[in-house]
């Protein structure tokens, strides 16, 4: 399973989105799943399973496959619930 964080970019907030996917999947004790960050002109479908990205990309972003949306980049609450939730969804947890 591959998870990517996905900003305008590529650079700082993906990177920043990946290590705290990283921390919260540590936290729900799941292992197994790859984290990447991209900037949106280099993401592509085959490149991870599931795409997290901030709300502003949400639409740019519709091309990747199944994307999460983010409200907060940087509410570790919403991206646990919402990594949570997808690693229930694909039988993670």
């Amino acid at each position: 399973m591959k998870f990517a964080a996905v900003c305008g970019s590529g650079l700082g907030s993906s990177f920043m989105v990946e290590m705290n996917i990283n921390t919260v999947l540590k936290d729900l004790g799941v292992s197994g799943v790859e984290v990447a960050h991209f900037d949106l002109g280099s993401a592509s479908p085959d490149l991870a399973d599931v795409f997290f990205v901030a709300s502003d990309l949400a639409d740019s972003a519709q091309h990747l496959g199944e994307v999460v949306v983010l409200e907060s980049i940087i509410d570790m609450d919403e991206l646990k619930e919402k990594v949570q939730a997808v690693c229930v969804e694909k039988g993670l947890l």
